[in-house]
């Protein structure tokens, strides 16, 4: 974990197995196919520039065939090593070591964002959708999945005295250090002072217990949730929540001056200097690497 007094702290993947610990060998087969089949029926046809907050190891990247080009960000360097060497070094990917608190990108940038499976590390979460925001050019989606902490298990645990806290009450829950569940409501409440307005929700995983992944075929729970995910428009009470919304700007949007800037003090960056391989702030000096081809902006 990574902290700083000018920021809320960070959790790093930094040398994690995660891809490989969590789905390829977790059972989680049926999660990545309800996740794929919300992602399908909340993304756009197509788009030139998506922005991946937490894209890990580029587990959903494949998904995004609909953008010429992805930039993939995640805090951990490794994380984004592993997704280079599942997709390859190319003009299509650009892999970015950065803070979602602080993201090194001009204003008005994106026509696309995706943030799978990162919100429920942020302890902020509306100083972080706050910098999607600012990032995406007006009227642009932005497909959010959040950890609810409304859902059926967390209800019936509560009322039979299973569990101390309450699912219906506002506040995040942190089950463990810099994992949180949220409320629907609250996520709604954030995506609307951060300017976004809402155009859906899906629930997903549905099934998300292992009884029942290993008593009924995979295709079977998938085929299910698929059948209930629209009813996230009514009501939320799955695990797991996906929703698309559209950011909406007040200011006129001018064409895009660069496309990195310092997130050390907002100046935007030139060109990096190809001899030493790195971008130089011209106001505040600081440097930021370039790693086989990630750049780095930690």
């Amino acid at each position: 974990m990574s902290t700083s007094p000018e920021k809320p702290p960070i959790i790093d993947y930094e040398g994690s197995d995660y891809q490989a610990s969590f789905w390829d060998e977790g059972d989680r087969e049926y999660e990545d196919h309800s996740e794929r089949i919300a992602l399908k029926r909340l993304l756009p046809d197509q788009g030139n520039l998506l922005l991946e907050i937490g894209a890990g190891a580029g587990r959903n990247t494949p998904r995004y065939r609909g953008f010429q080009r992805v930039v993939l960000l995640d805090y951990s360097l490794t994380q984004l090593q592993q997704a280079q060497e599942h997709l390859g070094r190319c003009e299509r990917f650009i892999y970015v070591a950065g803070d979602v608190y602080r993201l090194p990108f001009v204003k008005d940038l994106f026509d696309g964002a995706t943030m799978i499976r990162t919100l429920h590390h942020m302890k902020d979460p509306l100083a972080a959708l706050n910098q999607v925001q600012r990032v995406l050019i007006s009227k642009s989606p932005f497909i959010l999945e959040y950890a609810n902490k409304q859902n059926l298990k967390a209800i019936l645990r509560y009322m039979f005295g299973r569990q101390e806290w309450s699912p219906f009450s506002l506040e995040a829950v942190e089950f463990a250090d810099l994992n949180f569940d949220f409320h629907p409501k609250s996520i709604r409440k954030w995506l609307a002072e951060a300017g976004f307005e809402l155009e859906k929700q899906l629930t997903v995983s549905h099934f998300r217990i292992n009884l029942l992944k290993k008593g009924i075929p995979t295709q079977v729970l998938v085929f299910l949730d698929s059948i209930l995910q629209p009813t996230g428009s009514w009501w939320q009470l799955s695990p797991s929540v996906f929703t698309r919304s559209q950011a909406s700007k007040t200011h006129q949007v001018e064409e895009s001056a660069g496309f990195f800037q310092c997130p050390e003090c907002g100046e935007v960056l030139p060109e990096q200097e190809l001899e030493t391989n790195q971008f130089l702030c011209p106001t505040c000096s600081k440097t930021y690497p370039i790693v086989e081809g990630i750049y780095d902006f930690r």
